[in-house]
């Protein structure tokens, strides 16, 4: 019976070390086609990045926004404040951007009437197109005692105060409300959401028809007290970087009065497969499916196995997230590839009409930002096969266990934060750009918190409240608040510092067996000198009793534990002394640590001869039975 006992107790163990040795290389095999997974996702995602992107936006941003007028070299797109700088504008940059036929000692290099080519390498596709939306008038309420002084009046834009009806001269599409033929989203700009459609109208490929146009329509007032915004939309494809632009300039007139201008210029590729690499980039996102494919019927599997109890672990809830990122981003490409086929040939079968580009450049866009976000998550998963790490593991136990108290510091902080936020919008909001909208007070205390603040605006919009505000803010919320925030990470540190020191560490140790597979491949390449036998049995029993007090210890630690025994009996003497006075001493914060540092050096002790003991108790059984 005890023979069966003894028996079962080692096969018990055997079965723990093989159940242990199967974890770990189950980890590994998953952290190893984890990576390869990564690289295949890197590949892909830098892949379909153009480093061009940036010169062609940079390069069209410049020739069309910070070009000046002529004779005011002050007006630009960004500085234009009234409708006679927009029309200056519109004759003056825009049209000599738009219109390149000559090289720069005159000589004729193509056909201006197939298409222009701004800097020479850039093709316009199709025509320009301009176009407005506009409200009617009487649209807002007025106060009777000032119904005498206002005749007209037109409110903000809405979809319920857009004026339809004709207007002007009515007998050409600029005087005309067109409604959209297109699926482009809305705008969403400075004063409000614009609807598509509106009054529209094209430029011509003569740049001297487009001159006369620009005349006309500025002397019949197309632009009038009821317009709230204009938008100037045209696309470029350059053909040596196979990259589309899809440019947009916007004038937004507010209900306030004057002009807020803004621009979106979108780089993009939307002809993905042209050269080999692309075709390269083409197999690594087949290999992305596929992997795709794996980790669901692994999730899957895991779901049905473990059911509920699935959902407890935070890796999971990440391992979902990246699943479903993915599967969004597969679908975004599905959609925007098929968009691309169905509509870019329509595109550009006329070259007398506006291409509207707009609505695959914006799905294009979305789609990088959902990969973007995808492959953040993807390097963030990482951590889940690192933490087994010392040092990582540490990390994450001081994370969740100081996270109750970071939970009730975030509540206490958000309190006072969004209650300075609304203070400052309240008072500096009308005076202040930073202030002025609560969600622009947010951002500006953060930036306050950083570093960077704008006094002298504060204290401008109000030399009572601005410093009274600004002193208070950093007080309660850099000097307590977050020192407070950084004291709960110490503490907390602290104490997993001194459990990890004491022993009290995870037993997963994937580094050894990372390590220990390394030795091996290396013996087995023989690159390396396998460690025999009758090296490991020649060893004295002062060394053999030294290497097992030592097991489980690095150098550092040996060193450390050392110099803890030699302060450990200065300590011994100092509070174990038979000259001890008798009555009582109040206790340093020095003298704490040291007593603490000591508990700890004890219960270590304490552990190593337990585990000793247990040793010797197995011995005496096993020479027992």
């Amino acid at each position: 019976m005890a023979e069966a006992s003894r028996w079962h107790r080692g096969g018990t163990s055997k079965h723990l070390y093989y159940r242990k040795e199967i974890e770990i290389r189950t980890t590994l095999q998953e952290l190893l086609l984890y990576f390869i997974f990564l690289i295949n996702l890197c590949i892909l995602t830098f892949g379909m990045v153009n480093p061009h992107t940036y010169y062609l936006n940079k390069v069209m941003s410049s020739l069309f926004l910070d070009t000046s007028v002529p004779n005011d070299e002050r007006t630009n797109f960004k500085s234009i404040r009234s409708i006679t700088d927009f029309w200056k504008f519109m004759e003056g940059p825009l049209l000599e951007g738009l219109y390149w036929d000559s090289w720069y000692n005159n000589q004729k290099l193509y056909n201006l009437n197939n298409s222009s080519r701004i800097y020479y390498e850039n093709i316009l596709l199709g025509v320009p197109r301009v176009r407005q939306l506009k409200v009617r008038n009487n649209t807002c309420k007025i106060y009777s005692p000032f119904k005498s002084l206002v005749s007209e009046c037109y409110d903000k834009y809405t979809s319920e105060n857009e004026d339809l009806s004709d207007f002007g001269l009515k007998h050409d599409t600029e005087w005309k409300y067109s409604t959209s033929n297109t699926s482009s989203l809305w705008h969403w700009g400075f004063a409000g959401v614009y609807r598509n459609g509106g009054y529209i109208f094209t430029l011509s490929k003569s740049k001297s028809e487009t001159k006369t146009k620009f005349t006309d329509l500025q002397l019949n007032s197309w632009i009038t007290r009821g317009t709230r915004v204009v938008f100037i939309d045209f696309s470029l494809y350059n053909a040596n970087v196979n990259l589309f632009c899809i440019i947009r300039l916007v004038a937004e007139f507010p209900a306030t009065g004057g002009i807020l201008t803004s621009w979106q210029f979108y780089s993009v590729k939307l002809l993905r497969y042209v050269s080999y690499y692309d075709y390269f980039i083409a197999s690594c996102e087949i290999t992305f499916c596929i992997f795709l494919f794996v980790f669901t019927t692994q999730e899957l599997k895991k779901m049905k196995e473990f059911k509920f109890a699935y959902f407890k672990s935070v890796w999971n809830w990440l391992e979902l997230l990246l699943l479903l990122l993915c599967f969004m981003a597969v679908s975004f490409y599905i959609y925007c590839n098929s968009q691309i086929f169905l509509l870019l040939g329509q595109l550009l079968k006329s070259t007398e009409k506006y291409p509207d580009f707009y609505f695959l450049a914006y799905w294009s866009i979305y789609y990088n930002n959902i990969i973007a976000i995808t492959i953040f998550f993807a390097w963030i998963k990482i951590f889940k096969f690192i933490s087994f790490n010392k040092t990582m593991s540490q990390l994450s136990s001081t994370l969740s266990r100081c996270m109750k108290d970071i939970v009730g510091f975030a509540i206490m902080f958000f309190i006072i934060f969004f209650a300075y936020a609304q203070l400052g919008f309240l008072v500096f909001g009308s005076q202040v750009d930073d202030f002025s909208t609560f969600q622009n007070s947010v951002f500006a205390q953060f930036r306050i918190v950083l570093g960077d603040f704008n006094f002298a605006g504060i204290q401008q919009a109000n030399w009572i409240l601005g410093p009274i505000y600004f002193i208070t803010f950093i007080f309660f919320v850099f000097f307590v608040l977050l020192n407070m925030f950084l004291a709960i990470i110490n503490d907390t540190y602290s104490e997993v510092k001194a459990d990890y020191a004491i022993g009290r560490k995870p037993d997963f140790e994937l580094g050894k067996m990372i390590k220990k597979s390394y030795h091996n491949a290396l013996e087995k390449l023989k690159l390396r000198k396998p460690q025999k036998d009758e090296d490991k049995n020649i060893r004295t029993t002062g060394d053999l009793a030294e290497q097992t007090r030592r097991e489980g210890f690095d150098e550092n630690e040996i060193e450390k534990a050392e110099q803890m025994k030699k302060w450990k009996e200065r300590l011994e003497k100092e509070y174990y002394s038979s000259e001890m006075k008798e009555d009582y001493q109040p206790v340093t914060q020095q003298e704490f640590r040291k007593l603490f540092l000591y508990a700890v050096e004890l219960e270590k002790e304490l552990h190593y001869i337990s585990s000793k003991l247990n040793q010797v108790m197995r011995k005496l059984s096993a020479i027992q039975y």
